[in-house]
């Protein structure tokens, strides 16, 4: 048997087996009564379902607004808001609004820094130490990923930030893969309040050529 063969072997083999693991540690992390920050870095792929259910959301932390500009030349690239007076989304999906789908042109994988704003109620209860994990994948390999402070929030608050991505350099090859597999992008946002799981979220990412920006 030709060495090739053999290394080829165990290199899946041993891709087969981090999936493996990766696959328990997230259904250990939903069996739990309180997933944590330390649990969340520990995380090596997407997830494949919500870490925490809705009801964790004590907070009533609800957002929005959300837009995305390019740093350079102050661009809008995606702007979206929340029907004015919309307090629930009318679906059947106990998920819904917890998943988004985004389409980008090709040339947003080769932007240097973007920034996000967010707008965000809160209920009756003041927020500590308010922290957003964001992790992207392609095809289950990270890509990126991002580490956001809210900070304090008091009560009944209508709050608004703004976040600054630095983006990675991104090979052509990575790139022409990205825009070639769409929706096989994907990214887990983790939303924490003095280190436990308040909200998942989660969204796809296409990168097509009749997409605006």
């Amino acid at each position: 048997m030709s060495t090739e063969k053999k290394r080829g072997g165990f290199l899946a083999r041993k891709a087969k087996k981090s999936e493996e693991l990766g696959v328990d540690y997230e259904s250990k992390l939903r069996g739990k009564e309180c997933v944590m920050v330390e649990d969340i870095l520990k995380l090596n792929r997407i997830t494949t379902d919500y870490l925490c259910p809705i009801s964790a959301n004590v907070h009533k932390i609800d957002f929005t607004k959300f837009k995305i500009r390019d740093m350079d030349s102050s661009v809008v690239l995606f702007e979206i808001a929340k029907p004015q007076g919309s307090t629930e989304i009318l679906s059947s999906d106990p998920n819904a609004g917890r998943y988004v789908r985004y389409e980008f042109p090709p040339e947003f994988l080769k932007l240097r820094q973007i920034g996000a704003t967010v707008e965000f109620t809160i209920g009756e209860k003041p927020i500590n130490n308010f922290r957003m994990i964001e992790r992207h994948y392609f095809k289950d390999q990270i890509i990126k990923s991002f580490d956001f402070d809210f900070g304090f929030c008091i009560p009944n608050s209508i709050n608004t930030c703004e976040h600054i991505y630095d983006l990675p350099s991104l090979s052509p090859e990575l790139i022409n893969d990205m825009v070639q597999n769409p929706f096989l992008t994907k990214s887990d946002s983790f939303y924490f309040v003095e280190g436990r799981l308040v909200m998942h979220n989660k969204a796809d990412y296409a990168y097509k050529y009749n997409a605006s920006m």
